[in-house]
């Protein structure tokens, strides 16, 4: 049975939908579910277009995201072949302290969901949107940790690396699947000043 969704025309409409909610990171934070978009929150909406832009990068076709009728927070879809992957968000909020130990709270976001145990989490995608600043934290570190327990398909790390000069967006955008080489790949996708294009780069 097939059950109607909303999705954006493109990812490129998209990007110029959400230009808002993530220039201004308040409304990334605390911005209602969307009425339009079947509840979603802002910063859902928005990590699932940083997967869709890093995983169309790195497969080399197109991805899209749609609304999820079934209550999730959004499926992933690849165009060509129509395989869905539905997600699960969970926030990593900021903090106010100073020394703040970001992996600590990446592993406790995980370990929120994940402990919700094997039913919860079957065929799905975990997608953690880390939005607090501290002290370095080390993608192939959370990835082993995460791994013999880990009940999601994968789980997703994305965060804000910094505002480009001129006004341009540079996202990280993580997978907990260890490579070949035992690294946690990483993507850095770039996001023009005009939010009129971007671009992705492995950088790990």
């Amino acid at each position: 049975m097939k059950y109607p969704v909303r999705r954006f025309l493109n990812l490129a409409v998209a990007l110029k939908e959400l230009e808002p909610f993530v220039k201004d990171g308040h409304a990334l934070r605390t911005g209602r579910p969307s009425k339009v978009f079947a509840g979603l929150r802002p910063r859902e909406i928005w990590a699932n277009w940083l997967l869709c832009a890093t995983i169309s990068a790195a497969e080399g076709r197109d991805f899209e995201f749609t609304t999820d009728p079934t209550g999730g927070d959004g499926i992933i879809r690849d165009k060509a072949t129509g395989n869905t992957w539905p997600t699960e968000h969970i926030y990593v909020p900021p903090r106010g302290e100073e020394d703040v130990d970001v992996e600590a709270l990446v592993m406790a976001a995980i370990n929120a969901k994940n402990d919700r145990g094997a039913g919860y989490a079957e065929n799905k995608t975990l997608v953690v949107f880390v939005d607090v600043a501290g002290g370095p934290w080390y993608p192939n570190r959370v990835a082993k940790r995460a791994h013999n327990t880990l009940h999601f398909d994968v789980a997703w790390l994305a965060s804000l690396h910094g505002v480009a000069e001129g006004g341009g967006y540079d996202y990280d955008v993580t997978c907990l699947h260890l490579d070949d080489q035992g690294s946690a790949p990483v993507w850095r996708v770039s996001i023009a000043p005009g939010f009129d294009g971007w671009s992705v780069q492995r950088i790990q």
